[in-house]
């Protein structure tokens, strides 16, 4: 049976890996409670005890608009450092997964479709996006003799244990629930893809090392508009909210060419519909309600985070 080091297991991604996975293989989730990334000796000493077969780092810094996309100033060395610590104590044997993000093709920008090959002709604007290029510049670098590095570039991606206190998606079914009014504050086109879609993607990275390409975009073939998601959550919700866009126009585009993804992945591979996606969540949410935070889906603090293009302009 496979060991699988899951880095960063307490949150969205870490923690939807962890429950997927623990059936199949031995998981060893980590968080900051066990030690820190940050910590070079701790991780030497947990990769050469444990010697897992696979390594999936899903820790960073940076990048989320909770924070108000806090732009610290370790952000890239803490980024860095972390994912140096886990690269320098690989051996041979082992796997890693890594994850990048669109931010790297720099989001301050229209991205529609971008591919793998451009990466580094537009440097990012923001710390988070810089680090996770850096970090694919290297593991580009390593050619086909380096260490076994899979880097996996998320844009959006959503399922139950997301922050449904601010991430658009869950956030939209939440108010659905509660019979509240949706407010964009700006239409945006996105590559949304549901988590279950994601899990089949590193099944097939845990379990194949022939893969023609080791970084490619993790997203759909069909993208989304903000809105278009309200329309299908009316659909299929128990209320119909009422929807308000605050800012005319389109905020910047954030979609990418899966042509890479869907070699890796062979023909028999398929995406589920948005419809269907959304449609699992919400029940999911719903049959969980109980449980969750309403009083901060009521108080909605966070869409002040949310900038328009013109904005971001300034």
């Amino acid at each position: 049976m496979k060991k699988i080091a899951i880095l960063g297991a307490g949150g969205f991604v870490g923690k939807s890996l962890t429950a997927h996975l623990k059936d199949k293989y031995e998981v060893l989730p980590i968080t900051r409670r066990n030690f820190s990334l940050l910590d070079g000796d701790a991780v030497e000493n947990f990769i050469k005890t444990e010697k897992p077969d696979v390594i999936i780092n899903c820790a960073n810094e940076g990048g989320a608009r909770k924070g108000g996309y806090s732009e610290q100033t370790d952000i890239v060395a803490n980024n860095l450092r972390m994912f140096f610590n886990i690269e320098r104590c690989m051996t041979e044997d082992m796997k890693l997964i890594n994850f990048g993000s669109g931010a790297q093709y720099n989001k301050q920008r229209d991205l529609v479709n971008v591919s793998e090959d451009t990466l580094g002709e537009v440097m990012p604007q923001d710390a988070y996006g810089f680090s996770k290029l850096v970090m694919s510049k290297f593991i580009n670098g390593q050619g086909k003799e380096g260490k076994k590095i899979f880097n996996p570039i998320i844009f959006g991606l959503f399922g139950p244990f997301e922050d449904y206190t601010f991430k658009f998606i869950s956030n939209a079914c939440m108010k659905n629930l509660l019979g509240m009014p949706i407010v964009i504050n700006q239409n945006v086109r996105f590559d949304y893809l549901y988590i279950d879609d994601f899990m089949t993607i590193i099944d097939k990275i845990i379990e194949c090392d022939d893969m023609p390409n080791r970084e490619f975009n993790i997203t759909t073939t069909e993208s989304i508009t903000l809105t278009e998601i309200v329309d299908i959550i009316n659909k299929i919700g128990k209320n119909k909210s009422e929807v308000t866009v605050r800012n005319p126009g389109l905020n910047y585009q954030y979609t990418g060419d899966n042509k890479k993804l869907l070699e890796n992945m062979g023909s028999g591979f398929k995406f589920l519909s948005y419809e269907e996606s959304i449609r699992r969540l919400y029940s999911y949410l719903e049959a969980n309600i109980d449980s969750l935070d309403t009083e901060a889906i009521l108080k909605d603090e966070y869409i002040k985070f949310c900038r328009t293009k013109e904005q971001d302009k300034k």
